[in-house]
């Protein structure tokens, strides 16, 4: 095996460097801790809640469209005389209950 010259190592060491390093540390985290973000959060706050209402209104749009499709569904299997109309009934009307539950939590929640 062949070596083509000695490995050197540089070593740095010296007051003015050491001084230099901390310099640069010291306005480095100045420069970090100054971004907290604070305003990208606030701003993303009165997005969501500028788009709220409107996402209300289509999630009772979405259950009252689930609620004449369940209508229907539950009036086929009662003209068809199938024993588990009960059962799909209520399916139904809970799965639309439930929704309007939702929204009505979550307005309540984040005081919207």
């Amino acid at each position: 095996m062949k070596t083509f010259g000695k490995k050197k190592t540089i070593t740095v060491t010296g007051e003015p460097v050491i001084t230099v390093v901390l310099i640069v540390l010291i306005l480095w985290s100045e420069t970090v801790s100054a971004q907290d973000g604070l305003a990208g959060i606030n701003q993303a706050n009165q997005q969501v809640r500028s788009y709220f209402s409107s996402g209300t209104q289509l999630m009772y749009a979405v259950g009252a469209l689930l609620g004449l499709i369940g209508a229907v569904k539950v009036y086929q299997k009662w003209n068809n005389g199938d024993p588990d109309t009960g059962k799909v009934a209520a399916a139904w009307f809970g799965s639309c209950v439930f929704l309007v539950l939702v929204v009505t939590v979550i307005k309540a929640f984040f005081g919207v």
